[in-house]
């Protein structure tokens, strides 16, 4: 195992998340489009951090690697997908929903291409999954303001900790540079928001129909 850390924190993401969608299919959700899209969401996270975890820990540096990190950053981009979807499915109504999900669907078009073609470098990924991001806190927000629950603020605060996450990775802090790198610490810290999502994420599921948004 070459880089212990990362593949280890990788592969405890990935199997967080693999838990998250077992309990996603057994809530009582009142829309099972909007639960459909949530275990998208995570079942896609699991998934990109497990091909992440084999990359960092047993595959040697050459095409294989390149062609699974690839991979592991396609996937990311279904991630980003799904986020645009859950947002929309919960603030906005028929055809601007649709819309929205097929701006995003064109954006992950040209996300592929971009990936596969110009540059396979992470910054693209949060690049890409940023703005996804950002309007579903902006949902969420909304949504409890509409109805306050400790669940949603959860969910909010998630979303937040996602975002210090990525700053974590990209300015490369670390506990220790060897031992616990940026990587792992990033995996680290998207675990805990990954945890606050899940349960703002069954909140906004289960809650009656008038508790979303309707503009």
């Amino acid at each position: 195992m070459t880089e212990p850390d990362v593949t280890l924190t990788d592969f405890a993401l990935a199997a967080e998340c693999a838990v998250f969608c077992a309990l996603a299919l057994r809530w009582p959700a009142s829309n099972l489009r909007l639960r459909y899209w949530w275990i998208v969401l995570f079942a896609s996270i699991g998934l990109g951090s497990l091909l992440g975890g084999i990359v960092h820990g047993f595959v040697a540096p050459g095409p294989t690697s390149e062609t699974l990190w690839r991979a592991t950053l396609l996937v990311l981009g279904l991630t980003t997908l799904a986020t645009w979807a859950i947002g929309a499915h919960i603030q906005l109504r028929e055809p601007a929903a649709a819309w929205v999900r097929g701006a995003a669907i064109a954006q992950v078009i040209v996300y592929t291409i971009v990936v596969l073609f110009v540059s396979s470098t992470f910054i693209v990924a949060i690049a890409t999954y940023v703005p996804a991001t950002v309007f579903l806190l902006v949902v969420m927000i909304l949504t409890y303001r509409r109805a306050p629950h400790r669940s949603l603020a959860y969910g909010i605060a998630g979303l937040v900790l996602t975002f210090v996450a990525a700053a974590v990775q990209q300015l490369r802090i670390a506990i220790h540079p060897v031992f616990f790198n940026h990587n792992a610490l990033y995996h680290v810290i998207q675990g805990v928001a990954l945890f606050l999502i899940f349960l703002g994420a069954r909140r906004v599921s289960t809650q009656p129909a008038p508790m979303r948004g309707a503009t």
